[in-house]
Parts: structure tokens; C-alpha cells; sequence
């Protein structure tokens, strides 16, 4: 479609062209396909498009506004086929996630050769080394030079991009194709639906879409275009089970008892190429995400579930909606910045609770940046001031924290219930490595928030704080939650010693205290802290925890984390194909009433 605009100076014309934009993400069974579509104007080449003399075309185009119109789909199926020419190929009958993941091909990529000449003609291998032992075992009298690069068309596959693969991780997972194929016949019309979700059908074939831009004021078909998809995977594995560790006399007496999850999903604002390079695209799209972090929440089996990193907009489509039809309440505290360009692009942290088993007393929400700026005034800084600015610019990262208080609707079977209610605390605190004075700071104002509340409420309300502390054992924050005290020769407290430009947001260390007896679920049952509970390719270590009331609460069982044999077996480190998270899932079972033997 061709169009043309006066320039900016009314000196002349300038012609341009309309053009359609169609992606795909890469289908896997069970994740729905949301095309990425939209027209878009470009320039025309003078000497190429339009061969023009006139020197005013070549002036830089004012952006254009396409015709109103509405998109026009048709998702075709195509018949199956193998997926790897090579007969030994260990991924021929498999289409799981984890055997087509770039870590599992070993940086191969898809190629297609379509020489006329080559009895390879239309084979598809899974990677550059089939193709090889292919070529070696089935073809020995074609030589290498019968393939020229003008003879071998590459596309997309698990790795990414073209032969090469995909050195920066960009989604290309879907080729460009003519409206009308040669093989149109072979073809399957599944669906004219705006969205498609892949199925077990789908499995190992590839999906074509069609799209076309139709103007509402005539209905004419102003741009089409169609793209071709991998083939369609199969919904990833269920994961290894691993057994529960209980601790001694956990069939003894006390309270109700109820399972408790705290898990940090990963935002999709994070999930990008560029932190997670050892991650395929396609894996760390949502929508694959989604399913693999709804189907541990779901396997989970917990009463209480508490979340970080929960995108906003996530959170009412996706989250909420699934667990509350699988029987589940929750409330929902976002960060405290603004939305990072779009509606909904802002994390922050999620509890969910069995409607069977509990209903909702009171819910609380603490943002940190409201404490420092109460805690400013309260140390007698002057508004506006440099030392103002600078304490409030150290300690204003965002971040938030959400109480609930939750009573128990079911029997225990047990003559102790004269506990029902217990305190749920919910938090991720400031992230980076450089800041242990605002980490410590934020912990210990959610303490004091913590005893304002509880002790406002009942002097026996079981307490848990569970959430990503970004905190591993060796720091004040683990101190202070344990010991309910920190040694002021801690280099966290003394941070600003080293650095007079880091403002002094810490009050003295006689101060970092509170009156909870707090114990680690994981370090009671366990012994210890797992060896880690996030795993990267740049960190790995504890920073997550369940911290629970030792007069009030008993630890019954915990679930151990994976070894690091069961993570790498699907990528250099977290997330993966298998695990869509960088962290771990930590689950606990808990009584209320009794100490922990």
C-alpha cells in the first residue's frame, strides 16, 4: 500500500509504504498465542521503490497514522512431519520443552536445505551436528559444495536465530511466508480466532497464521501477511517429586495444621535476554512461564501462598483468576514506583489462602518508602535539607511489605484451639548487594510495624514473615531476625565508616532490636539453611526464608530444595525450561500452638 505526505516544510512530497508486522511467540501445548500485530510506515527508496528525481523525497518522513482498521486471523495446521531427518535422532518422537531448549541441542539450530540438487531436499534437522551425521551416513556421494548458502534457507528453532544461532537472544521463533504456499492443500484451517491455544493435537507439527489488515471505513484488505511457526512442544514434564523432611514428634498434639509456600516467580519486567542470556526466548515468555509456575503452585498443595515479583497486571489476569478457581483468596500490594511505561508494569508481592480453610480477618500494607520519610521527621531532619535528600534518597527504593491476618475454619480434631488466628507477613526487600544498610533498615522497621500490629491485636497471635530478604545467613538482616540483635561491629552496621558519601541511615545497633522469638522453618527442620534458594549464573546463595514465632507455631516438615545435579539437567542455571523462576519454592507445614521439640 503506497501513500505520500508533505514534508515538514510543505517543500514536497514524500512517498512512503505501509507495511504489516506479524510475530508469533514459539507454541507449546497448553499456552495460549497471542499475535503481535500492527502496520507500520517506511519510506520509500527513491531510486528503488519509486525511481522519483524530485530531491523532496528524500527529506525525513513525519510519523504516519495507518487507516482505522481491525485484523482479520486464520490459524492453519500443518501435517505431521519428523522433526529431525536424522533416524538416530534421540529428539525424533520426543517434543518436550527440555529436549529443545538451545541448552539441550548443545547452541545447535533448525537448518532446511532446499537445493534442488540434494536428496536432503525439505529435511529438517534438529541441529548442526544430525545434520552432520546425516549427511555422513545417508548422502556420502553429495558433496558440501552441492549446498551453497544460496541453497540452504535457515530459520528459526529452539535456539533461536539462524544458522548461527541467536548471539543476543532477539524472538525470531516465526519466518515470513507468502500468503498463498505452494502446499497450501496440506494445510489444516483450525481456527479464525484472535488468540489460539496450542493442543495435544498441535504436537509436533507446525502452525501458519494469516493475518490480514481490513479497513473499517470499506473493508478493504488494506496489507496481508502470514508467518509460520516452529514446531509445536509439548507442555513441559511434570518435575522430579521430593519427599517432605519431618522433624521428630510431628504426630504430637497442638493446633490446627495448614501448609505455607513462599515463592518469588520472577516478573516478566525482569525475565529478559539480556539478564538470562543461557535462557531460550521462548522459555522466558510469560505465557510458557505461567504454566510451569502454576502448575508448582498448583502441585504445591499449599493453604497459604505468599509471592513476590508479581507484575500487577499478572496478578489480575493471570494469577488471581487461576488460583481463585482452584479455590484460593489473596490480596495484592504492587511497589510503590510508577508503572514502567504500560498499565500493570509494576511488581510487588501476593498472598493467597485456601477459602476452605481459612477466611480473612484484616489486611495491612507497609510501603517503606512512607516509613523513611516518617522516620526522617522523627530524627529531627530539616525538609528539603542536603541531609534530608540524601537519607530519603538512600532509603526510597519502592519497596513493600503486606500483613494478613487469617483464622482458621476448619477443626483440628484437637483439644487445643484456643489458637485460630495467625499473622502473615509478606515482603521483598531492596535487592542490590551494594545497599546492606537500607536491607537491615527495611527489616527493621517491618519488625516495629509488625509489633504495633500484632501486639495491638493479641499478645499470642502466631506470626510468620516470609518473602525474598535478599539477605544470605552471614548478614545483619539474618541477625536480626534470629538473634533480635545485631553486633554493632557487623560490616553492614559500619557501612558508612568506609564511605563518607554514604548518608547514615542506620540509628546505633543497641536500637536494631525487637521482642518476637523468631526461629527459620527451614533451618529448624533442616538443621541448616538450604545451600541456596536462588540460582544464577552470577549468584547462588540463600535469600529466601519462612521466619515463624517459636511460642506460637511448630514446624512440622519442610521440602527440600533440588541439588544442583536436578537444576543444571535443564540449563546452566535458573530460570529454564523446567523451572521458570530464578528462585526456589520454599514449602513448610506448620502447627498452631506448641514449641518445636
Amino acid at each position: 500500500m503506497n501513500g505520500a505526505l508533505m514534508d515538514g516544510n510543505n517543500n514536497g512530497v514524500t512517498h512512503y509504504t505501509w507495511h504489516l508486522s506479524l510475530r508469533l511467540d514459539r507454541p507449546v501445548e497448553g499456552c495460549t498465542l497471542r499475535p503481535h500485530s500492527y502496520m507500520y510506515s517506511k519510506k520509500m527508496d527513491d531510486s528503488k521503490d519509486m525511481n522519483l528525481t524530485n530531491s523532496s523525497s528524500s527529506k525525513v518522513m513525519m510519523r504516519q497514522t495507518p487507516p482505522a482498521h481491525e485484523f482479520h486471523y486464520r490459524w492453519l495446521r500443518s501435517p505431521k512431519q519428523d522433526s529431525c531427518a536424522y533416524r538416530q535422532c534421540p529428539r525424533r518422537k520426543s517434543f518436550s520443552p527440555h529436549d529443545w531448549s538451545r541448552f539441550a541441542l548443545k547452541g545447535g539450530c533448525c537448518i532446511q536445505c532446499i537445493s534442488q540438487r540434494s536428496s536432503l531436499n525439505r529435511a529438517i534437522f534438529c541441529n548442526t551436528t544430525c545434520f552432520k551425521l546425516a549427511w555422513k551416513t545417508q548422502h556420502n556421494t553429495i558433496t558440501m559444495s552441492d549446498l551453497s548458502l544460496d541453497n540452504i534457507s535457515v530459520h528459526s528453532g529452539a535456539s533461536g536465530n539462524g544458522l548461527l544461532g541467536n548471539r543476543y537472544g532477539q524472538n525470531n521463533s516465526t519466518a515470513s511466508v507468502p500468503f498463498i504456499d505452494m502446499d497450501e492443500e496440506e494445510w489444516e484451517e483450525i481456527s479464525n480466532d484472535y488468540v489460539y491455544l496450542p493442543h495435544e493435537e498441535d504436537v509436533g507439527r507446525k502452525l501458519k497464521l494469516e493475518a490480514m489488515a481490513v479497513s473499517l471505513a470499506t473493508g478493504e484488505v488494506l496489507m496481508s501477511r502470514a508467518v509460520k511457526t516452529d514446531i509445536v512442544l509439548s507442555k513441559a514434564p511434570t518435575p522430579k517429586k521430593l519427599s517432605f523432611v519431618t522433624v521428630k514428634n510431628a504426630g504430637g498434639g497442638g493446633g490446627a495444621r495448614f501448609r505455607v509456600v513462599t515463592y518469588n516467580i520472577l516478573a516478566e519486567i525482569y525475565a529478559t535476554q539480556q539478564q538470562y542470556p543461557h535462557c531460550d526466548f521462548w522459555a522466558l515468555n510469560w505465557e510458557y512461564r505461567f504454566h510451569n509456575i502454576l502448575r508448582e503452585l498448583t502441585d504445591s498443595g499449599g493453604d497459604i501462598i505468599c509471592l513476590q515479583e508479581v507484575q500487577a497486571d499478572h496478578y489480575d489476569n493471570y494469577l488471581y483468576l487461576a488460583l481463585n478457581d482452584l479455590g484460593y483468596e489473596g490480596v495484592f500490594k504492587s511497589k510503590t514506583r510508577d508503572a514502567m511505561g504500560m498499565v500493570g508494569k509494576v511488581d510487588g508481592c501476593a498472598i493467597f489462602w485456601k477459602r476452605a480453610k481459612f477466611h480473612l480477618i484484616e489486611s495491612y500494607s507497609i510501603e517503606f518508602n512512607d516509613l523513611a520519610q516518617r522516620q526522617c521527621q522523627a530524627i529531627g531532619l530539616i525538609p528539603n535539607s542536603k541531609e534530608a535528600v540524601a537519607y530519603l534518597s538512600r532509603l526510597s527504593r519502592d519497596n513493600v511489605a503486606q500483613l494478613v491476618v487469617l483464622e482458621t475454619q476448619f477443626s483440628s480434631r484437637s483439644r487445643n484451639e484456643s489458637i485460630k488466628q495467625i499473622c502473615i507477613a509478606n515482603t521483598h526487600l531492596y535487592s542490590h548487594k551494594d545497599f546492606p544498610d537500607v536491607k537491615l533498615w527495611q527489616t527493621w522497621q517491618l519488625l516495629q510495624e509488625l509489633e504495633s500490629f500484632v501486639m495491638a491485636r493479641a499478645s499470642n497471635l502466631p506470626l510468620m514473615i516470609c518473602g525474598d530478604l535478599n539477605s544470605t545467613p552471614d548478614t545483619a538482616v539474618y541477625d536480626l531476625l534470629g538473634r533480635r540483635v545485631v553486633d554493632h561491629r557487623h560490616p553492614d552496621v559500619n557501612l558508612t565508616s568506609n564511605d563518607d558519601s554514604i548518608p547514615s541511615v542506620l540509628p546505633d545497633a543497641r536500637s536494631l532490636t525487637h521482642s518476637f522469638a523468631l526461629g527459620s522453618v527451614y533451618s529448624t527442620v533442616m538443621g541448616s539453611e538450604p545451600p541456596f534458594t536462588n540460582y544464577t549464573v552470577n549468584f547462588k546463595g540463600v535469600l529466601d526464608y519462612m521466619w515463624y514465632s517459636v511460642q506460637f507455631l511448630r514446624p512440622l516438615s519442610t521440602r527440600p530444595i533440588p541439588d544442583e545435579t536436578e537444576i543444571t539437567k535443564y540449563g546452566e542455571a535458573l530460570p529454564s525450561t523446567m523451572n521458570s523462576s530464578d528462585h526456589i519454592m520454599l514449602i513448610a507445614d506448620m502447627q498452631l500452638g506448641g514449641r518445636a521439640t
